[in-house]
């Protein structure tokens, strides 16, 4: 009896030994392939986030005809001499070079945190490589050596439209200015005004209109470069997203200038859509109409308001053409496509953004003035024949 009890007892322990042995295998088991799982996951998100860490080098040009180095582009940018700046923005600095091509290029030196890593730099570059289109600045290539990332693109000889906006030559007749950029002696004509918003308004119809849109975030005058015949090309895609046509792309920080962005932004919703485009595109009209920077105060019945505030008073009083830019001469302005103008630009800037059109019907919209104006210069020209 106690023989049978002594080996009951010992096959029991056996069991209850094995058992807790093969548990404790079978946890440090998990727990190695845990931490190496981790491990892994860790090495491939800074493979793909860390590019100082590693060193990648890599060419690309997007002009068949277009040939350059990382060495060249140091020379011709002696060595990225404060000299050669024309340009400082958000994601880093523009020089004006040279190639020994003869071609003039900008080159933007992009600041190390502007792209998370090689790959995704690369990917975006070369999706924006292929933009094809005459309101579009045209990206002829990328350099990377290490952690320094260049961005050459297509020089526009008269600089962003923020600066032909506010700058003014003070030599008798126009030239070029330190930085290499064409100048003029006079303010912007609206005839000129009105051909720089349908460029831009074209440009954003392209990227919205694309199977996979393209969303830029960041519309404003400093974002336009306009070329020798004031036609504007959308520039600096460093916040653009792409978005599956039957989404938005969801972000969790506002991307944009003070002054442009939607009023959506306030309650927190920060989705790259179309429509914050068209709420920027409309400020933008406000600004290129009035001559006035949107993210300072307008004073208004002794008190400050925002420009968009000030704009919506003076269109509810009909003061349309006391909006338009003081330095326009008003011999050629038609009160009729002011006020067109103006009720498009408080389209774009509804406080909902379902309210808001799309850009392919802005530019019909503003189509319409310019039929407008032709039909009036017509019916002129036939009372001069009279």
């Amino acid at each position: 009896m106690l023989s049978s009890l002594l080996i009951v007892f010992a096959s029991l322990s056996s069991f209850i030994v094995g058992t807790l042995v093969l548990f404790c295998v079978f946890f440090f088991y998990q727990q190695i392939t845990s931490k190496h799982r981790i491990t892994r996951h860790q090495q491939l998100r800074n493979r793909n986030l860390d590019l100082s860490s590693v060193t990648v080098d890599g060419i690309a040009s997007f002009d068949p005809s277009l040939c350059f180095s990382m060495a060249e582009l140091r020379s011709a940018t002696k060595n990225f001499s404060n000299d050669l700046i024309v340009g400082d923005g958000t994601f880093g600095i523009v020089y004006k070079a040279r190639l020994s091509s003869g071609d003039n290029v900008a080159i933007k030196k992009l600041n190390h945190d502007a792209f998370q890593g090689f790959r995704e730099f690369r990917a975006e570059m070369e999706t924006l490589g292929k933009l094809r289109h005459r309101n579009i600045v045209k990206i002829l290539g990328y350099c990377v050596s290490g952690s320094d990332r260049l961005l050459i693109y297509e020089f526009l000889e008269r600089g962003s439209l923020d600066y032909c906006l506010y700058e003014t030559s003070t030599s008798a007749e126009a030239d070029k200015d330190s930085d290499g950029y064409l100048t003029s002696t006079q303010p912007l004509p609206w005839e000129t005004r009105l051909k720089i918003i349908r460029g831009v308004a074209n440009g954003l119809s392209y990227l919205h209109g694309l199977s996979q849109p393209i969303i830029h975030r960041d519309i404003k005058a400093g974002n336009i470069l306009l070329d020798s015949e004031y036609e504007a090309h959308i520039a600096d895609f460093g916040l653009a997203r792409m978005i599956d046509s039957s989404s938005s792309h969801v972000s969790t920080q506002f991307a944009g200038t003070w002054g442009y962005m939607p009023p959506e932004y306030r309650d927190g919703v920060t989705a790259a859509t179309v429509k914050a485009d068209v709420y920027s595109f409309g400020i933008l009209m406000f600004e290129v109409a009035m001559g006035r920077r949107p993210n300072l105060p307008m004073v208004l019945e002794d008190r400050e308001v925002g420009l968009i505030e000030w704009a919506r008073i003076l269109v509810a009083q009909n003061k349309h053409m006391e909006m338009v830019d003081a330095s326009i001469s008003k011999e050629d302005l038609e009160e009729t496509n002011v006020k067109e103008y103006f009720r498009i630009a408080c389209l774009c800037t509804s406080e909902k953004s379902k309210e808001r059109p799309l850009m392919l019907n802005v530019v019909e919209l503003l189509d319409q003035i310019c039929v407008m104006k032709l039909h009036d210069n017509n019916e002129y020209q036939n009372k001069l024949d009279v």
